[in-house]
């Protein structure tokens, strides 16, 4: 049976506070290229491997509540995350030798499938960059469609704000909003990120909150009349700020809270009472729970994207090498567009 080298990134303790890449270790072990006779799993080739904030609350110690968000990683295992990947091997009836799918994979060269409900995908298109599937075609697009379209139920005229803007969710919310004839203002926290959301996402306003005295007047300054609809990706002052300038009925998705993921101990939010004064609905969702609308949201979303309607910015590393630094710095907002590295080449 034949059998090659398999790089892996170990994930060796539960990390506090902010990650380093020691706490990321690199190795080598070696893997066979042919399953074992009557397997039901799929064998395959990692070929882009995708950096999401919801990564960091798997690296915490194992939490009852966080983790029915996400599982935490295993200690002494590869991290597990979202990759595009070729099949090289199958057991499985619905996939065959050199099928693309895209899915949770370990972060490594190869990694043996275990196919459970939505798990994987299959790749059927391919006349879009396959990178896509880390991002704008896979769980960072369905999470803005799903918060956007499902969660906040939006109409034409609203007011919208999404802050961590540029990100890899953040910039289809405000083109998505756009489509819908909303005003859209974006924060991120940079002059390269705001103008990115101006001239290229077409936001009708954005903001560098790094830069801002008081966000509250911000807030004010950018939506004199109030906010409609928050797509909350970040928590904290920005969401206390969010609750004041919100209008009555308004509505808040609550995405991610990644200036909260890397604290001992969280921020509170003080202007809580405001949801009960302006009836403000705020609501956590999962991406995986609107899995099942995958195809729909491929049909909405392929046309915009083969028409040039759609704007999607990659930040792309080389090497598996590079996965750490790269994940490590979506906390310290050194990305720009969506993160992702290349494992290899198709």
């Amino acid at each position: 049976m034949a059998t090659t080298t398999n790089k892996q990134i170990i994930f060796p303790e539960y990390v506090s506070g902010f990650p380093k890449e020691s706490d990321l270790n690199i190795t080598t072990t070696t893997i066979d290229l042919k399953l074992p006779e009557g397997s039901t799993s799929v064998l395959v080739k990692n070929l882009y491997l995708s950096c999401d904030p919801y990564m960091r609350i798997c690296m915490g110690k194992p939490d009852p509540l966080a983790n029915s968000l996400v599982p935490p990683y295993i200690t002494g295992e590869p991290i597990v995350g979202l990759g595009v990947s070729k099949v090289i091997d199958s057991g499985h009836p619905d996939y065959k030798k050199g099928d693309l799918l895209w899915g949770l994979v370990g972060w490594e060269e190869y990694t043996v499938i275990t196919l459970t409900p939505y798990s994987h995908f299959k790749i059927n298109h391919t006349d879009v960059p396959l990178s896509y599937y880390t991002g704008l075609l896979g769980m960072p697009g369905m999470t803005a469609y799903a918060g956007f379209y499902e969660v906040c139920s939006p109409k034409k005229g609203e007011t919208v704000f999404v802050s961590a803007a540029s990100g890899a969710v953040g910039q289809l919310v405000g083109q998505f909003a756009k489509m819908m004839g909303c005003y859209v203002v974006g924060s991120a926290g940079s002059k390269e990120k705001v103008d990115l959301l101006k001239e290229k996402f077409g936001f009708d306003e954005a903001f560098n909150y790094k830069e801002e005295q008081d966000l509250s007047s911000s807030l004010k300054r950018c939506f004199p009349e109030g906010i409609d609809i928050y797509f909350e990706n970040v928590g904290g002052k920005m969401l206390d700020a969010v609750l004041v300038n919100m209008k009555s009925q308004g509505r808040i998705a609550v995405c991610g809270m990644i200036s909260q993921y890397n604290l001992v101990d969280t921020e509170g939010v003080h202007n809580l009472p405001t949801i009960l004064y302006k009836r403000i609905k705020i609501q956590g969702f999962r991406v995986f729970d609107f899995y099942d609308k995958y195809s729909k949201f491929l049909d909405f979303v392929l046309p915009h994207i083969r028409e040039g309607n759609i704007t999607y910015i990659e930040d792309i590393t080389e090497g598996l090498e590079s996965g750490p630094s790269a994940l490590l710095g979506l906390f310290h907002g050194k990305n720009v567009g969506k993160q992702l590295f290349v494992v290899a080449r198709e």
